[in-house]
């Protein structure tokens, strides 16, 4: 067979209405050319509600020298892979509502004005080297009401792509995996249909911006960014970038039923799969997965608990309701570990996805009784391509911001800004 023929780097293996990323292959390079033979680095995050039963969640020892706690033990086969960190604060707002939000942004909202997520400043600091500069995944309908000063609706997401800007998670696995991975001509006409659509709006919208007043004209830029997000990924479907990475695996492409899964376990594990695949394929490189929504109230009967977690969270110390508690995070933690599994199985020409990737596990809340924020229960994963170094439990001072764990994350992908949030610096020892 001749080899005097190439086929370009951006070139897709294609199915009924969807595409998927070929690996590097030498019909790929151009005569001389060398391949980038450096996988990129990737931030995951990981939320789960409702706060952990503490005595159950905390570990005796420290450094390496430490044993896993009873609700860690889905952990153990990845002990190597992983860091328990202790020390670190929620700098965010009280309850539920607030320490949800406070997640990521590191911030009390202020006038239902709160700051830029993590995740989405990764995400905009080397979003446009992948078809989508973050993927945000859950499982819970967005919900309404009052929860103290604040609503319900702020505990929808922790994604925010702006100072008042919610990242809404998708919770359909079929919708999801259309948006990644559907490219046929149907789909192609939609985007170009949606593409008009746009350019009217932002039209209107700038046209609009110079009428009116300082207030309004804040309100309509904000509304602007917006709609340039969904401008940049339209674009990108319809005339992807050359592609910085060429993943050396193919996965199994696999579409998801139509629907929301009835079984809960079934509904957060396709989408754990849908987040490895984006991650697999460089479809994004950052990925926030929701496993609930930050005020859940989600029934867990398939693991014999009676009562939601909600309620099983305000447990006042009764050993029925820190039993169930407990199961609870332990299953949320087996997730996590079967997440991690498939990340290191993942082979990337030498290393592993896991070698490659951060990715911070955790809940707002140390405790649910009492709304405890302190000492938050918080797992760091990965290598981070050599960055990190696992294995370990690293304790902190009491009182430590865990913003300034998110700015050390971001000084790992390049964000170079002297703080974040309501933090006061960075952490060392990761």
């Amino acid at each position: 067979m001749s080899m005097n023929w190439n086929i370009s780097r951006r070139a897709m293996l294609r199915g009924t209405g969807a595409a998927l990323a070929l690996p590097l292959l030498d019909v790929m390079k151009p005569a001389g050319a060398t391949a980038a033979s450096t996988p990129p680095r990737r931030m995951v995050s990981l939320f789960h509600p409702n706060g952990v039963y503490p005595a159950s969640w905390d570990c005796q020892g420290e450094g390496a020298d430490y044993t896993l706690s009873e609700t860690l033990q889905p952990l153990q086969p990845l002990k190597q892979d992983v860091s328990i960190l202790s020390g670190l604060d929620n700098t965010g707002g009280k309850g539920h509502v607030g320490a949800t939000s406070g997640f990521l942004t590191g911030l009390e909202m202020e006038g239902r004005v709160l700051g830029i997520s993590m995740d989405q400043q990764i995400a905009q600091y080397i979003g446009g080297q992948t078809r989508f500069p973050s993927i945000v995944l859950g499982t819970e309908p967005p919900r309404q009401g009052g929860a103290g000063n604040l609503p319900i609706s702020y505990a929808n997401t922790v994604s925010w792509s702006s100072p008042t800007t919610r990242v809404s998670p998708e919770i359909n696995p079929r919708v999801a995996f259309d948006r990644m991975f559907r490219t046929s001509e149907d789909s192609q006409r939609e985007s170009q249909q949606r593409l008009s659509v746009v350019d009217l709006v932002l039209e209107d919208a700038r046209r609009l911006k110079g009428r009116a007043s300082r207030n309004d004209s804040h309100k309509i830029e904000e509304y602007l960014q917006s709609v340039r997000t969904v401008e940049k990924q339209i674009d990108n479907q319809l005339n992807p970038l050359p592609r910085s990475w060429n993943p050396p695996n193919q996965p199994e492409l696999i579409r998801p039923d139509a629907g929301i899964p009835t079984e809960r376990d079934v509904h957060v594990k396709l989408m754990l799969d849908l987040t490895l695949l984006a991650l697999q394929t460089d479809t994004t490189r950052v990925a926030t997965f929701m496993m609930a929504h930050g005020f859940s109230r989600c029934n867990f009967t398939f693991l014999g608990v009676d009562g939601d977690h909600h309620t099983i969270s305000h447990h006042k110390n009764q050993a029925s309701w820190t039993d169930s508690y407990t199961k609870v995070t332990q299953w949320y933690v087996s997730q996590l570990a079967y997440l991690l599994k498939g990340m290191k199985a993942v082979d990337e020409g030498g290393s592993s996805l896991l070698d490659n990737s951060i990715v911070l596990y955790g809940s707002g809340l140390k405790d649910g009784n009492g709304h405890k924020r302190s000492d938050l229960p918080l797992v760091l994963a990965g290598h981070g391509g050599g960055s990190l170094k696992p294995g370990r439990r690293i304790v902190f001072a009491p009182g430590t911001p865990m913003p300034n764990l998110h700015l050390s994350l971001m000084r790992r992908f390049g964000i170079q800004q002297e703080t974040f949030g309501a933090g006061n610096g960075t952490l060392e020892n990761l």
